[in-house]
């Protein structure tokens, strides 16, 4: 790790960075981003995180995490224009907030355990901070703009936390067989807002599988797509070394390659 000083040097130049970019005489680019432009690049930089963990690739997410930093002080710096808050303000409300909220690291308060610690952090957000929840206490803190498949899974999960849940994996699984059997006799309705409402259901049970069994849903989804990708990339990679374009090959030359290349990697599980 660098020295204290290099780091805080390392800081100030990216601000400064940030400073000039926003400058009469900086980037025309830069200067006509908003708040909004750049909250939407900040939920692709923390996905981008997200994959460089997966991959688990130091280099990688050395240099997301350098990108999403990057954005939160440029946000930063139009929250500062409009006169509302500097990055002082952020690192010094955040400081603050952190020593509040572990008594039993900054102060004198004991904990037997990681729920412990969490049931103090909700009791501080409500007692000290005077936090009311918007909607629903149980649900309150879940983020609006996370992903919808994100989104279910923690709200099933603090649900499940207060014993509204399924005994066991297998019940799980006998809701998925209903909701696909209802799937399909709204089907059959060819009725587009039944068929909606019933693929919805499914999908929701769905996600509750995985949380019952400790599988990120959103990682486990992530995962596949990124399964056909490569799957499908390598149809494309075939067919050109054939002088062919998916356009002029049959749907069975492609299924081909398909079961040809999960074979070659070992895995016979269809995407």
């Amino acid at each position: 790790m660098r020295p204290t000083s290099d780091t805080e040097q390392k800081f100030r130049e990216l601000i400064a960075i940030v400073d000039k970019l926003r400058s009469p005489k900086g980037c025309p680019w830069d200067r006509a981003q908003r708040k909004e432009d750049i909250g939407r690049y900040l939920i692709e930089e923390a996905y981008e995180v997200i994959e460089a963990l997966e991959d688990e690739s130091p280099e990688n997410l050395g240099e997301e995490l350098g990108d999403l930093l990057f954005h939160i002080l440029f946000l930063a710096r139009l929250a500062e224009e409009a006169h509302e808050f500097s990055t002082a303000d952020i690192l010094d409300r955040i400081t603050a907030k952190m020593i509040r909220r572990h008594p039993h690291v900054f102060g004198n308060a004991t904990v037997k355990d990681v729920e412990e610690v969490r049931t103090n952090w909700e009791r501080i957000k409500t007692e000290v901070e005077h936090k009311l929840p918007r909607k629903s206490p149980l649900f309150d803190g879940i983020p609006r703009f996370l992903s919808t498949l994100a989104k279910a899974q923690c709200v099933t999960t603090r649900a499940a936390e207060v014993g509204f849940d399924w005994p066991d994996a297998e019940g799980v699984l006998r809701k998925v067989e209903e909701e696909l059997a209802e799937f399909r006799v709204a089907l059959k309705t060819n009725q587009p807002s039944r068929m909606k409402d019933e693929a919805g259901d499914l999908l929701f049970t769905l996600v509750n599988l995985c949380r019952f069994v400790r599988v990120d849903a959103e990682a486990a989804l992530r995962s596949s797509l990124q399964k056909f990708f490569d799957r499908f990339s390598n149809i494309e990679r075939e067919l050109t070394a054939r002088g062919k374009t998916l356009q002029d090959s049959s749907p069975a030359e492609m299924n081909r390659i398909w079961d040809k290349t999960k074979r070659r990697k070992g895995n016979s599980k269809n995407p």
